[in-house]
Order: C-alpha cells, then structure tokens, then sequence
C-alpha cells in the first residue's frame, strides 16, 4: 500500500477515534487533537490545568481507543527512581530478577510531575528520551509506541519542584486545560452523575500507532515550511539581530532548535488528520502555540507587567 493510500486510511480511522473518545470526554476538542498529534508525532506532552478537568479520564480514554497499555503514576515528593523504573530482588534461588516499575507502558501518565524531587524527575525524563532505562547496569527497551502525559498543576505552587528548562525541552507540546463552557458543563454532570456506564471501542493497535508514527515522519515537507519553521524558532530569541520588540524587552531566552524540528513533526501530523498529504505554513502556525510556549523563558519585567506566552507568539507569528 502506498503512502498516500495509507494516510487516506488513516485520516478516516481518525474521524472513529474521534468520535470514540466523544463517548466519554465532553467538550475539549482542542485538548484532544493536541493531545492526538503529538502520540502520532512521537512526542511527550505536558498538560497543565487545575484539578477536576479530567485529565485522567482523558488519558486514560485515548489509550483505550488507541489499544494502548497505560499507567497512572502519581508523583510524591517520596517518590524514588526505583518506584518508577522497577528494581531488582532476590528471588528464591537466590538470584537477582528485575521487577520492571510502572514506566514499562505504552502510555505513562506522570501525575502533578513538579511534586516529586529532582532525582526522580529525571529519572523518568531519561526514559522519556532515550526510550529505555537502565537499573544495575542492564539496559531494559520500553515499549513501543511509547508515550508520557505528565500533569502540572497551576497552583498551589508550595513545596513544588518546578522542572528546569533544559528538561521542559524534552516535551513536545504543552497543552493548556481551560473550564468547560456552560453548555459542556451541563452535559458532564448529567453524564457522571447518572448510571451508564460507556465502553470505548479499540479503534487502533499498539503496531498501526507505531507504524503511523512513522508514516508521518515520510510526509514529504517542502523547503520554505521548514524556513518557515526555523525562521519562528529564531524569532523567539532575544538579541541584536531581533528586530521584535516585545521579544527583546521581555524574553530572556528563547526557542531552540528542537522547537523547529517538533514544529515540523506537528505540522505534518496536522495536515494528514486535516486531509492534506504534506504541510503548509497554515499548519505549522496551527501548531505552534503549544509548542512553544513552554520554551520562551520570560523574565522579571515580563511578569511584573502581565505579558503572557500567548501574547509573545503571536507577535512572532
């Protein structure tokens, strides 16, 4: 089957899964697509939001329609390395077995992620990375597709350990959970609060996730939508040659070349679930804003004024 065969199979599997999830979760449609184009990009995200937003549920609902394995680790400031990653033991015969922790799944939510020291932090964000762990001097391969949503939550910021920027780097997209409006709002709690119970259907295989992450890394992209791209990254960093204001007043630090190539990767999977067979500059604007917002380090005066994120991209879009 060719490419273009598969991504037109693809785009309509996608419609299904949407509507699959629909089941459960109510409203957050963008939440949602973000969520769906960086599994199929390959990426990790970061979803921040305040609690009772069904962060969970969610997750736990795209694993199910994906036909992913998934663990829900809640993160602890007791929480150790080995709680996450496994450990060895002595068994009967007096031989030590690896007993693999809960990072050994396809879908890992890391649950209010900035509560737990930084040991452990990067403990999993190597895993994140590098795609396997070692424990003891062995090296154990995680599953694939391999996929982590950690939460963080927007207050009760005391006795947190914020995640340093280099490791915030290491997400592909930070999604921002906002309060359902009225309407959605109605229909959740006459949903959760009655007694039927709604099953989600399977409508991918760990494999197809697998092989389409890398249909999507074949979506041909032309050369000025990857200028595009760089040239928006670099927009984002301060300095002499930065003719934005905005940027130079308020940005200590910007993007970096990680940014660019998750812009590409975004773009080409939100073009195939939009039906398009390679990426335009439409869809690497479509992206960006998760995923750089979480790479635009602000500074002091930034803060004091009230100059958002969201209000520094757009002035570079």
């Amino acid at each position: 089957m060719s490419d273009t065969a598969r991504l037109r199979q693809f785009l309509e599997k996608y419609a299904d899964l949407k509507k699959e999830v629909g089941k459960v979760i109510v409203g957050q449609d963008d939440v949602l697509s973000q969520i769906l184009i960086t599994v199929f990009s390959g990426g990790h995200a970061l979803l921040i939001g305040v609690p009772g937003l069904a962060k969970t549920l969610m997750v736990q609902t795209v694993a199910s329609a994906l036909g992913l394995n998934f663990n829900r680790i809640q993160f602890t400031p007791d929480l150790m390395p080995s709680d996450i990653l496994g450990s060895e033991i002595l068994d009967e015969s007096r031989h030590f077995k690896f007993v693999k922790g809960p990072v050994f799944s396809n879908i890992i939510l890391a649950d209010e992620i900035n509560r737990t020291p930084p040991k452990t932090q990067a403990a999993l964000l190597e895993a994140m990375q590098e795609r396997r762990v070692t424990v003891a001097g062995h090296t154990y391969d995680l599953p694939n597709p391999y996929f982590v949503l950690a939460t963080q939550n927007p207050i009760e910021q005391e006795g947190t350990y914020p995640l340093p920027e280099a490791q915030l780097d290491r997400f592909m997209a930070a999604i921002y959970l906002e309060y359902p409006s009225f309407e959605n709002e109605i229909d959740i709690v006459k949903q959760t609060t009655s007694d039927r119970q709604m099953a989600v259907s399977a409508i991918f295989e760990a494999n197809e996730v697998a092989e389409i992450q890398h249909l999507m890394r074949r979506i041909p992209v032309a050369d000025n939508v990857v200028e595009y791209a760089v040239r928006l990254a670099a927009s984002s960093r301060p300095g002499p040659d930065n003719s934005n204001a905005l940027i130079n007043q308020y940005v200590d630090w910007g993007a970096g070349p990680r940014a660019s190539q998750n812009l590409i990767l975004a773009a080409k999977t939100h073009a195939a679930i939009n039906g398009k067979f390679s990426p335009d500059i439409e869809n690497v604007k479509a992206v960006a804003l998760p995923i750089l917002r979480h790479r635009i380090i602000r500074n002091y005066k930034s803060e004091a004024e009230g100059i958002k994120e969201n209000t520094i991209i757009d002035s570079i879009l």
